[in-house]
């Protein structure tokens, strides 16, 4: 894959966990990076970017996803907008699920393209590569498991999601309303300045640039890691891709010739596999902890899940049915050869947080699981 390195490319949401990997990903291939960010001058925000080998040729620049036109200043001269920028919060309430998703992923995303398509900067931008969600396909085992039974095949980018709201995992319903806008907006335009590509990755799990300690796949991970889930975990069916993958996925979406990519969304998934074998993959390296080796009976879970942040509807519809997604559309096409094993994910990142200290030693944990 040819990727030109004499025209400055944009990464929105550079500090967090996925554009993390992704710039480093792109200064790696010798491009220069504009990152835009809320404060450019707070260096606690940004300095773990700064360190990453090619550090010199990032360039950040104030901005806010909510504030039109924001972005700019930021967008002269890139030939490719990575559009990664977006609130992921799984546990809100439906009465705050406008104000802290809703609004944020549509009104972003607008931005972004509105942006893109701006005058001062359409002459440079050939491209927009959008990070949307496997969640805007389909919410949960059922969906997959009611689209296998009406066309005799898994879940694909052929599928929307129609069965998240405000109400029920918001989540899902605002990545699903933001890529729906974001193809919207490009079909109304009569000459759009550039190309859509939209990348659907599913869980992301591997090692950041950093510990990200606020992001829901680090408190996944950490579950486990703090013995939390040792006396079992609910039989749910989940889809994980390494965070490397989906920086590459990202990078072959924006520059992958027009006619080959353009116009296209992409599944970006590693492996569909139960929650119950994270702990089994994880425990071949790290024997000394204490991973889920069962799984709590559903009626039980049922019971618990509002305390645990997951509604009854999600239970019902989640637990014990199969969630998957089929991979195939990004192989072929964007050249990724394969994915990561779901093992080397897990246990570069489990060994990530243990450096960090994020996870416990193995007598620290020991005492948070007695405790």
């Amino acid at each position: 894959m040819n990727i030109p390195t004499s025209s400055p490319v944009m990464v929105t949401g550079s500090t967090g966990y996925v554009g993390g990997v992704l710039v480093k990903q792109l200064l790696e291939a010798g491009l220069t990076v504009h990152c835009p960010v809320r404060d450019p001058t707070n260096e606690s925000k940004i300095e773990h970017l700064k360190a990453l080998s090619g550090g010199e040729n990032l360039k950040f620049f104030k901005a806010d996803l909510l504030d039109q036109g924001s972005y700019l200043e930021s967008m002269k001269g890139c030939s490719v907008v990575f559009h990664v920028a977006s609130p992921f919060i799984m546990n809100v309430s439906s009465e705050k699920a406008q104000e802290l998703l809703l609004t944020p992923a549509v009104k972003g995303t607008l931005n972004v393209l509105e942006s893109a398509n701006d005058p001062s900067v359409e002459s440079s931008v050939k491209r927009v590569v959008l990070t949307s969600s496997v969640m805007a396909i389909a919410t949960d085992g059922t969906d997959c498991e009611e689209t296998r039974a009406k066309t005799g095949k898994m879940i694909d980018e052929e599928t929307w999601n129609t069965s998240a709201s405000k109400d029920y995992e918001p989540y899902a319903y605002s990545k699903t309303l933001a890529e729906q806008a974001a193809w919207d907006y490009v079909k109304k335009q009569e000459n759009c300045a550039f190309d859509l590509v939209v990348c659907n990755p599913s869980f992301v799990m591997g090692p950041g640039v950093k510990v990200h300690r606020s992001s829901e796949s680090y408190t996944f991970i950490e579950a486990f890691g703090t013995g939390k889930l040792g006396g079992g975990c609910p039989d749910f069916s989940m889809v994980f891709v390494d965070v490397r993958d989906v920086a590459r996925g990202h990078i072959a979406a924006g520059f992958l010739p027009a006619e080959k990519v353009a116009n296209q969304r992409y599944i970006l998934n590693g492996t569909n596999e139960k929650m119950l074998n994270v702990g089994k993959i994880l425990a071949e390296d790290y024997p000394a902890y204490s991973f889920p080796t069962s799984n709590v009976p559903k009626w039980l879970f049922w019971c618990v899940a509002p305390y645990v942040g997951i509604t009854r509807k999600y239970c019902s519809r989640a637990v014990g049915h199969t969630h998957e997604m089929d991979n195939a559309k990004s192989l072929r096409d964007l050249g990724l050869g394969e994915y990561k094993p779901l093992k080397e994910s897990m246990s570069d990142m489990f060994q990530q947080c243990l450096d960090d200290g994020y996870i416990p030693t193995k007598e620290a944990a020991e005492k948070l699981a007695a405790e």
